[in-house]
């Protein structure tokens, strides 16, 4: 997994992807975290859902 990102708040987005690449976890296995609602980490849960063929809102 990795991941750029060029928007504003990127930093508060790039944080999950960072511990997902220290781990080495999957986008199945980052996609199983909680997304709470409404919040900007929804961006990238939406995401690893695309990534795996799974997405809700396309």
């Amino acid at each position: 997994i990795g991941m750029h990102i060029y928007a504003y708040n990127a930093t508060e987005l790039i944080s999950e992807i960072s511990v997902g690449m220290e781990l080495e976890g999957t986008a199945y296995e980052l996609s199983q975290a909680i997304h709470p609602h409404p919040t900007l980490s929804e961006l990238t849960f939406e995401t690893l859902l695309g990534a795996i063929d799974k997405p809700i809102h396309l």
